[in-house]
């Protein structure tokens, strides 16, 4: 039997996407809730488990995981029942190893270098190449719908259209309609709303606190 997870988490941040990877594969797990505004995610006993101070990191048994993108492709492997990983000699494991990467390796990197308007790199030696191709390349895969790996749902889903909706509310894309029916699609599912709702109870709580 799978132990459970727990989740270090701070309140409408990154990790508000694992915690809806974690209601989606049904995983039994438990919050170390951090209130980022009072910097308790750069204090030492967090540092302790991440020395980057960010959220999310996941503890399950003896091992700890960072990086989004690691913990979602943990996480999903670890629970294969919910299916939201496809398995080793699937034909889709390779492309969804490939969009997991891609976004960790190009798109993030992109939208954060375009938002904080810094220079270009040359096109061969930038690890993205450049914008557009990049944005491009990934519009026309989201474009083949519903989901990223076409009609399978899977936790690529979850990174991904939780990271457009940060992107979307901080206005660092620009405005397209596949991007705005997927987003809506993924958070239309009962897990997504669930983690919302718990998200937006444990905002309240350290607004109040």
């Amino acid at each position: 039997m799978n132990q459970q997870i727990t989740l270090y988490h701070c309140p409408h941040t990154r990790s508000t996407g694992v915690l809806t990877l974690l209601e989606e594969l049904h995983a039994p797990y438990e919050l170390h809730v951090m209130n980022m505004k009072k910097g308790e995610n750069r204090a030492a006993p967090y540092l302790a488990v991440n020395p980057m101070g960010k959220v999310p990191a996941i503890r399950h048994g003896d091992a700890v995981v960072t990086e989004q993108v690691a913990i979602y492709l943990y996480l999903a492997d670890l629970f294969p029942e919910a299916k939201l990983a496809p398995p080793l000699g699937d034909p889709l494991r390779g492309p969804y190893l490939r969009w997991m990467a891609f976004y960790g390796s190009c798109f993030e990197p992109a939208i954060i270098d375009q938002w904080m308007q810094n220079k270009p790199g040359n096109k061969t030696a930038c690890h993205y190449g450049d914008f557009d191709t990049m944005f491009n390349t990934m519009m026309e895969q989201l474009s083949k719908g519903p989901y990223l790996l076409g009609e399978q749902f899977s936790a690529l889903d979850v990174l991904w259209a939780t990271a457009f909706g940060w992107m979307g509310y901080f206005n660092l894309l620009p405005k397209l309609q596949v991007i705005d029916d997927y987003v809506a699609r993924v958070n239309s599912r009962p897990a997504a709303i669930a983690a919302r709702e718990k998200d937006a109870q444990l905002a309240e709580e350290q607004a109040a606190a």
